[in-house]
């Protein structure tokens, strides 16, 4: 019976390495295949921007006069979207993030007067630039040079400016930004596909990109659009399945994250909860190569969390792109209230 029991585990034994070593060449196929897709993504000295060494904007410097008096042109019925989902104490919080809206007490405050005037106040604790429907301002991504030095866009290290302390970032703060008032773009990747949600990991080309275009029957992106994706992605996020939804998600090719920086969009985003970037991505050596070239680099911010299924639905490809970031001073980044005007 020992000899019996021993065989057993033997057998499980050899079995479990067999599947072991199935799987790991599977991924180190997987790897190689992938290997070598971000390289020369990043130049070697990314700085000074081409609107100065002291620019602290980036691509919000796109939104011109001229860029707003067109985009203001472009709605014909007055309908309203609103792309941002409610703030809630159940969203998802990848990262292990924070959120927490609390009422202390009803009311708050009074009563006073006469009338017995009485208020309420809200408590909120949370990264809340970080969290939700928002918006990565340039404080937010850096990257290591080649002496070892973290620098973010324009080349700014934060160590020349006592870096960031209780009172935020001394530079790259939102309040430096202007109002995105722009002509929005819709990429319906999942509609392309067929899909009402696309794959972790599942890649958005070029030619993806160019095809949506061309079906939708509007002009080629141009400079200073807002380029948003709806991958469907945000079906995962009501009723919530935070397992799934923090796992991975579509995104955006390194390839086509060039073509958008060369196309001199002024900002991007999409349904997802990582912006642009595929998770797992194309290149396990470059992994957020959205965060990394468009905001670090190309100085061009993301929105993320976006609700764009509405627009998908009726079809609206084509729009006046409102957002204005919040200006806390110092923060990485805003809370997002856009809105798209058809």
């Amino acid at each position: 019976m020992k000899e019996s029991k021993r065989g057993v585990k033997v057998f499980w034994g050899v079995l479990a390495a067999v599947f072991l070593a199935v799987f790991l060449i599977g991924v180190q196929n997987i790897s190689t295949c992938r290997a070598g897709e971000g390289e020369g993504l990043i130049p070697e000295k990314w700085w000074p921007s081409k609107w100065g060494p002291d620019d602290e904007r980036g691509a919000n410097n796109l939104i011109t006069s001229e860029v707003i008096m067109s985009a203001l042109k472009i709605p014909k019925t007055g309908q309203v979207y609103k792309l941002t989902k409610p703030y809630t104490n159940h969203m998802p919080l990848p990262w292990g993030r924070t959120y927490s809206l609390t009422i202390p007490g009803i009311p708050t405050g009074g009563p006073y007067g006469k009338q017995g005037i009485v208020w309420n106040d809200e408590f909120l604790v949370g990264e809340i630039c970080q969290v939700g429907t928002q918006f990565d301002g340039l404080g937010h991504i850096g990257l290591r040079d080649k002496d070892g030095v973290y620098r973010w866009y324009n080349g700014i290290n934060f160590n020349q400016y006592s870096g960031a302390n209780s009172h935020g970032l001394k530079k790259l703060g939102p309040e430096k930004l202007a109002p995105y008032i722009t002509r929005g773009v819709l990429i319906d990747a999942a509609g392309l596909k067929g899909v009402k949600t696309m794959q972790k990991g599942e890649v958005i080309t070029v030619d993806d990109i160019e095809t949506c275009i061309k079906k939708a029957g509007i002009a080629p992106i141009k400079k200073g659009d807002a380029v948003l994706f709806n991958t469907g992605w945000i079906e995962l996020w009501e009723p919530l399945d935070e397992k799934t939804y923090d796992a991975g998600e579509p995104g955006v090719g390194i390839k086509a994250i060039k073509y958008l920086a060369a196309k001199e969009v002024s900002i991007v985003g999409a349904d997802t909860w990582g912006a642009l970037d595929v998770v797992p991505g194309e290149d396990p050596d470059y992994p957020f190569p959205a965060h990394s070239y468009l905001e670090a680099v190309n100085g061009i911010g993301q929105l993320q969390n976006l609700d764009l299924r509405e627009l998908a639905k009726d079809k609206v490809y084509e729009f006046l792109f409102i957002f204005t970031p919040i200006p806390l001073q110092g923060a990485t980044g805003s809370p997002v209230g856009a809105v798209a005007i058809k």
